[in-house]
């Protein structure tokens, strides 16, 4: 896993963004993302005026520079993204992947969740097709316990690679099969008077503690940096009580409009 917190206070912006590397090579992956996007996108030629453009080429260049880079073997391994840019009250969301943005917002004294960036699953409506049309398979794995994995990305004649998203930044043989590296992009004005938290987090944080769960968990915390401990813990006990292991688990969470900056 690897984070970006990036200010660029020439445009008012911040951005906070996740990556979750998989394969042999995935920490490669998400690290030069990490090392090269921000500064990409803020050196972009519409990064004042077009956020989506800017992101889309910075994302795209830098995906580029993985797969020509000899040291990383992108075959079967690369990275999910998600990213948050707030841009004064303009908050714009960029997902490839199943990482995951989402925000807290105040009704009646208490919090609610509100899903800002939409998981890339190999079942989604929409992408399942687009697998499909491209001569890939789409099925999920029994475990020895007898469950039903998750759904997975296969090609039409081998079964491998079985990713089990259907966007990804690397992933070459899997992109053979429909799996596409376009973000997807989110957008939304934000209300000073509801909006309170946004937390962005890989997939650690989503596979057993949903939206509802993140945002009453973070409620009682004081600030950022207690939230994260809380969540981080909450989803740590939760791998073991499944899995008996612990998946990397990466968020980042920002108070709002000095969102909880008066309390004690």
């Amino acid at each position: 896993d690897a984070l970006i917190m990036a200010d660029a206070p020439a445009t008012n912006t911040l951005i906070l963004c996740v990556l979750d590397g998989h394969g042999e090579h995935g920490d490669g992956v998400s690290a030069q993302f990490r090392d090269q996007l921000a500064m990409e996108m803020m050196s972009h030629p519409c990064w004042a005026t077009d956020i989506k453009k800017a992101a889309a080429d910075a994302i795209a260049k830098v995906e580029h520079q993985v797969i020509r880079n000899f040291r990383i073997d992108t075959e079967f391994s690369g990275t999910t993204l998600s990213m948050a840019i707030v841009r004064g009250n303009k908050l714009t969301g960029v997902n490839i992947g199943d990482s995951r943005v989402i925000l807290g917002l105040e009704q009646g004294g208490k919090l609610a969740a509100e899903e800002f960036t939409h998981d890339h699953k190999p079942d989604s409506p929409g992408e399942k097709d687009r697998i499909l049309a491209a001569g890939g398979r789409v099925f999920a794995v029994e475990y020895d316990d007898g469950i039903d994995g998750p759904p997975r990305v296969w090609l039409g004649h081998m079964d491998v690679p079985g990713l089990a998203m259907s966007r990804s930044l690397g992933d070459a043989v899997a992109h053979t099969a429909g799996v596409i590296s376009d973000p997807e992009f989110t957008e939304k004005e934000l209300d000073p008077s509801s909006d309170r938290v946004i937390v962005v987090a890989t997939d650690g944080l989503w596979e057993f503690v949903d939206n509802d769960e993140t945002i009453d968990l973070l409620f009682p915390t004081p600030g950022p940096a207690e939230a994260v401990d809380c969540l981080v813990k909450e989803a740590n006990a939760r791998w073991m009580q499944e899995e008996q292991v612990i998946d990397d688990t990466t968020i980042i969470v920002a108070h709002l409009f000095d969102y909880k900056a008066s309390d004690d």
